[in-house]
């Protein structure tokens, strides 16, 4: 039953956001506790394994039904990949179930016949998901409040609280009821009562506040600055392709110079957008590639694309250091500055014991000897035209207040470079979207998003897309770069908020035993 619930859940999610489906399933997952608490426990640790397994099962339905596409990336090569479906598909979903499993669990270690269980249980899933987010290199995929953002309008509750922070809030409104206490009608349906005034008054500040912060009419655009995103849509099992390369290739200069709806062609544009990982070889070893380049750029006008960068090791063996980076080329055919993916995907681009696996046989997805090297910290770029810019590559955005790590002023942008092709037809890009707007709200940004295939878009700061593509679309767009506003409240305080949250939460869930275990001792 747990594990049902748990895979309806994830209907809440992009791009479904069935969203009313969760005041269904939460309230199950806490009947379901009062049910495991109830059981005869000796200890705290015999308690906590009861508690244990109904978030464990919750969760693994939730990953389960909400993250199968991940494995599609192991189809694109299946005769090299195939085998480790059953990680992506099975282990992965009840290795995240763990955490939730871990909430319930101490949840059920102060869990009570009130309302205050639900602070309880949205105390522990708000740290769960933080966790989440850090332990083992971190995978906030599908964090529980993004069920709470399906629209700009609700999404601006996100520049106070971020997705952590307001897992608390969205567990408390989705569990509503579960505020009925089995076996005491009168009871179950005064806490009912308490439990659906509550929600209601948080719901609606949540739309209030939308309301109230997005500002009517369209947002002011830097001056000067004109973007044009490129989405290739190459297939994920061509990309690589040194044969097919010089076709695709000249498919990005065709797109890059196509005419526009109020341009013709590269005219006027400051911003060429171009995806993740578009070269199957080193830009720097190519000059007829970079000279292609520089005749397809007009005066003014800058690429930033994604591409390898290799940097000879230090071993004296004539190794190189290979980086996911992210080039600014200039019109004359020259890359001014290049920044490098700090956090790489574990076995997408690296292996955990890298030297040990490559022993047995066992390679990434990217299958470079070595794996990739993170860069080692933030970095800013800039075209010569208009703000800088922060570059970051694929999964790196769904990092929610680790954007700015070392930064030491704040972008005018954040550009998102990608290649989602991996997962085909699926949830996953459309989840990788809804991520990446959210980050705009979080931080006050704009956020220009290129995809190879998937979701591209240019967003303000409050979500809206200027422009915006559909999966499996072969296109270039142009937009504006809209202005960014102040930093948030987020961007300000990050973890802060999230810590002064968890604590009001957990402590109004843990009040009743507190007092229970004062009174014993007095």
């Amino acid at each position: 039953m747990a594990a049902g619930a748990g895979a309806v859940s994830a209907f809440a999610m992009a791009p479904f956001d069935l969203v009313p489906l969760l005041f269904l399933t939460f309230p199950v997952l806490v009947w379901l506790i009062d049910g495991a608490v109830s059981e005869p426990a000796g200890n705290p640790f015999s308690r906590m394994m009861h508690g244990f397994k109904p978030g464990f099962f919750f969760g693994f339905g939730f990953f389960l039904l909400s993250m199968w596409w991940v494995g599609n990336a192991l189809l694109v090569e299946a005769k090299s990949f195939a085998w480790a479906l059953p990680l992506a598909i099975i282990a992965l979903p009840a290795i995240l179930g763990v955490f939730w499993g871990f909430a319930t669990a101490l949840a059920s270690l102060f869990w009570n016949g009130t309302i205050r269980r639900l602070f309880m249980l949205a105390a522990c899933l708000a740290l769960a998901e933080y966790l989440r987010g850090f332990v083992a290199t971190g995978l906030p995929w599908n964090t529980l409040s993004y069920a709470a953002y399906p629209t700009p309008l609700l999404m601006q509750s996100a520049s106070i609280f971020g997705i952590y922070a307001m897992t608390a809030f969205a567990v408390l409104v989705f569990s509503t009821g579960g505020a009925i206490v089995l076996g005491s009608s009168a009871t179950g349906f005064s806490s009912f009562r308490r439990a659906a005034v509550l929600s209601i008054v948080l719901i609606g500040a949540h739309v209030l506040f939308g309301i109230w912060r997005i500002p009517p009419g369209d947002m002011k655009t830097v001056e000067d600055v004109s973007i044009r995103i490129v989405q290739p849509g190459i297939p994920q099992a061509d990309k690589f392709s040194a044969a097919k390369h010089p076709e695709h290739f000249r498919r990005y200069l065709d797109l890059s110079t196509s005419p526009g709806d109020n341009k013709p062609g590269l005219s006027g544009t400051t911003h060429l957008f171009w995806p993740e990982s578009v070269f199957p070889y080193l830009l720097t070893e190519r000059k007829d590639t970079l000279a292609s380049i520089a005749a397809m750029l007009p005066e003014g006008t800058s690429l930033i694309t994604g591409a390898a960068r290799a940097e000879a090791a230090s071993l004296g063996d004539g190794s190189n250091f290979v980086f996911n980076s992210v080039y600014v080329i200039n019109d004359g055919g020259l890359i001014v500055s290049a920044a490098d993916k700090v956090h790489l995907v574990p076995f997408g681009e690296y292996l955990p014991f890298q030297d040990l696996l490559e022993s047995i046989g066992v390679q990434q997805l990217t299958k470079l000897q070595g794996g990739f090297e993170p860069g080692a910290s933030r970095k800013l770029l800039q075209t010569g035209l208009g703000p800088s810019f922060l570059p970051l590559v694929c999964y790196e955005i769904i990092f929610s207040g680790q954007l700015g790590n070392g930064l030491t002023e704040r972008p005018g942008f954040i550009a998102n470079l990608t290649n989602d092709s991996w997962f085909g037809f699926s949830p996953g890009p459309f989840q990788h979207e809804r991520q990446s707007v959210l980050r705009a709200v979080e931080e006050g940004l704009p956020v220009v998003r290129v995809a190879n295939n998937g979701v591209s878009g240019v967003y303000d700061p409050y979500g809206r897309p200027l422009v915006r593509t559909s999966l499996n679309e072969i296109v270039a767009l142009d937009a504006a770069l809209p202005e960014s506003l102040p930093p948030t409240v987020f961007s300000k305080f990050g973890t802060t908020i999230f810590y002064s949250a968890f604590g009001v939460f957990f402590l109004i869930g843990a009040m009743p035993s507190i007092r229970r275990r004062v009174r014993i001792q007095n």
